[in-house]
């Protein structure tokens, strides 16, 4: 289990391994890194944004897929309350654990891929999916300290960590950048060709 606890003037918490029962959280906090536009998009005419939130936290609460506990990091205040999540793997696993999310977009929300979505993430990274602090908890250092966590899991299986970044995003490049991590190329997502940035 991972563990670190940091305090600053404004809050003391601690970045630790996530549990199943945060599977909401975890849902909730994907939706945050997608966005508003990719969550209408994914929802159709048919469902809404929390049945898509419930769709991620339904892969969320399971072992088998990107988004499960076992593969984030959450940070807990001295209360308990989750303050933002990452969520990272290895990119050489990207495969099989996409198949949970095929399956279940199809059966929650009707969402049928015509072909293979186009990776996001290789064998040689391990990839920050999601990153996410939740807007009453910001300005606290608290996503650096996610980036760090992940960094940390990348090194235990001696791999790079590994991200997309909006070309347009200019909150978050500053801040992936003072952590280390630098353009190594481009990689298309949802339609939008991302910068991919590496921590080597």
């Amino acid at each position: 289990m991972f563990i670190t606890t940091i305090c600053n003037m404004a809050m003391e918490y601690r970045i630790v391994s996530a549990h199943k029962e945060d599977a909401p959280y975890i849902g909730e906090a994907i939706c945050m890194a997608i966005g508003d536009e990719l969550v209408r998009h994914l929802a159709g005419n048919d469902h809404s944004a929390g049945d898509v939130r419930d769709l991620f936290s339904a892969l969320a609460a399971r072992e088998d897929t990107q988004y499960s506990y076992l593969n984030t990091v959450k940070a807990v205040d001295t209360e308990g309350n989750i303050l933002g999540v990452a969520v990272g793997y290895d990119g050489a696993l990207l495969h099989p654990l996409r198949e949970a999310f095929i399956s279940e977009a199809a059966k929650c929300i009707g969402l049928v891929f015509e072909s293979a979505p186009a990776d996001e993430t290789d064998p040689g990274e391990y990839y920050l999916d999601t990153l996410a602090v939740f807007p009453q908890y910001r300005r606290n250092g608290i996503a650096r300290r996610l980036i760090e966590a992940v960094k940390q899991r990348a090194q235990t299986i001696n791999k790079p960590a590994g991200l997309l970044v909006s070309k347009t995003n200019a909150k978050a490049r500053p801040l992936y950048e003072s952590c280390g991590f630098k353009i190594v190329g481009e990689r298309p997502f949802a339609d939008e060709m991302m910068d991919h940035l590496q921590c080597i």
